[in-house]
């Protein structure tokens, strides 16, 4: 037998044994008329325990391919074409071999538990609904006459509403642009999963910082990039990190999230950008800007985007309204040179055939309208409050166990446990109190942090969780 498990496959050896005798069977290399190998030959002749053979015989028994008969050995099933001669694919192989990844089993995992009523919601980035404009939403409804057509749209979004989202950046956050350089997205996601699509190939190499959300984003390893990391501290990524990244890797592309950073929520220096700029310049390596938070200053500091002090036209802007207005809107959009946003849109164009013109047009009229300006001041109290709640229940509760920075802004605030503990085990635990947060892994970081968001729950439950997350924690201590 030629064939030999791979080691160092990610994939389970009884996986790919079973998945060997799959193949077999349907090239017939292995024939209906005589019996498969014994568990014991099989073993010796692959070189692994008879106990991995056992659980690849019962992979394949499970999906109906062969049968196993007592005192008789293993035979390929009688019934595996059925009473039609048609057969049921083998969805376990299938999704196991898509190329684009599944989520990391904590996110998997959290998500799941988090959508359970009576969980306390500290890990989801979302807003709470109560702090949504769901009211003057109803109002443009109502008031509102809807005369777009619905047809396909432009194929970079709806004109009207990329010429107001030209002039709300340009308001908000100093980015001078026109509509032909927008291209509208569904949520920042999208817009990442587009650049990395059209302008990246495989093998290539990118910059991300650590830690970061872009992390937890199988996006970067189904493309097939290679990743290296910029490590966060409290003034953000260092600039001269990039340049060895460059030198040492070729690296194409930097992607940033500067502005109150998912997790940390710590913001890069001012002195730091103008370095990253001036590096992105003189090495010609494009700078992806994540942009969903700076909005979001508790103080109504206006902060300058790297976009905003691009002189050069390397940087790639990305922002949303799921983190200022509400994320089931799906509104983000890409800025960027007009070459980059034809390749991306007609990417997009390919994908979806274009943006619905019902969200678009809510955002067009929600930014246009005056009450955005009071929105945005609301939400920037309301997220305070919750911040300032969840500092004092730190300190309520955790006194001696945790270290953090409070955030400016944001949503997520970085902590840093003091004792080490299993953070299987501590989520396992918090999640049996009815508590989720995010283990520091998720983020690529070493073991020992936890993010927790603030964004979506009420102070009242903010701090009934953190309670509960301070128990979990004693348990996960006292265990060691």
């Amino acid at each position: 037998m030629d064939w030999k498990v791979d080691r160092a496959s990610k994939k389970p050896i009884y996986k790919q044994i079973a998945d060997f005798i799959e193949q077999g069977i349907s090239t017939g290399e292995f024939s209906s008329e005589s019996l498969l190998p014994s568990e014991r030959i099989l073993a010796k002749e692959l070189g692994v325990n008879r106990s991995t053979i056992v659980t690849a015989y019962d992979e394949l028994q499970s999906h109906g391919i062969v049968e196993r008969i007592k005192g008789s050995g293993t035979r390929i099933s009688t019934d595996i074409w059925g009473v039609s001669h048609k057969r049921i694919p083998n969805w376990g192989r299938y999704v196991e071999d898509g190329s684009f990844l599944p989520n990391l089993p904590f996110v998997q995992q959290i998500q799941s538990e988090s959508r359970k009523n009576n969980v306390i919601n500290l890990s989801s980035g979302e807003l709470s609904p109560t702090l949504w404009p769901s009211e003057q939403f109803r109002s443009i409804f109502t008031d509102q006459p809807f005369l777009e057509s619905l047809g396909y749209d432009h194929p970079k979004g709806n004109v009207s509403l990329r010429e107001t989202i030209s002039a709300h950046v340009s308001t908000y956050r100093h980015i001078d642009t026109s509509s032909s350089s927008i291209l509208i997205t569904s949520g920042a996601q999208q817009a990442l999963h587009l650049i990395v699509q059209c302008l990246l190939k495989p093998g290539d190499a990118i910059a991300i910082e650590k830690p970061s959300y872009f992390y937890s984003l199988p996006l970067f390893q189904s493309a097939g990039l290679k990743i290296y990391h910029l490590p966060v501290n409290q003034h953000g990524v260092n600039p001269d990190d990039i340049v060895d990244l460059y030198k040492k890797h070729r690296i194409r592309m930097v992607f940033l999230n500067p502005d109150y950073q998912n997790p940390t929520g710590l913001t890069l220096h001012a002195e730091r950008r103008k370095k990253i700029l001036d590096i992105s310049s003189e090495f010609g390596i494009p700078i992806v800007e994540d942009d969903p938070y700076s909005l979001t200053s508790f103080e109504g500091k206006r902060i300058s985007t790297l976009k905003s002090m691009d002189a050069n036209g390397t940087v790639l802007y990305i922002s949303s309204l799921s983190k200022i207005v509400a994320s089931g809107l799906r509104i983000g959009w890409i800025i960027g040179p007009s070459q980059v946003i034809d390749r991306v849109a007609d990417a997009k164009q390919q994908i979806d055939f274009g943006h619905s013109i019902f969200p678009q047009w809510v955002a067009n009229a929600f930014l246009k309208d005056p009450y955005f300006d009071v929105h945005i001041s609301m939400l920037r109290q309301a997220l305070k409050e919750r911040c300032d709640e969840i500092v004092s229940c730190l300190k309520d509760f955790l006194p001696e166990e945790i270290e953090c920075i409070p955030p400016e802004g944001g949503i997520h605030i970085w902590c840093k446990l003091k004792a080490k503990v299993d953070e299987n085990q501590l989520l396992k635990e918090a999640m049996k109190r009815g508590v989720s947060f995010i283990p520091g892994s998720v983020y690529g970081t070493d073991k020992g942090y936890v993010r927790f968001t603030f964004g979506r729950e009420e102070p009242q439950r903010i701090r009934e969780g953190i309670s509960r997350f301070a128990e979990a924690l004693k348990v996960c201590k006292q265990s060691k």
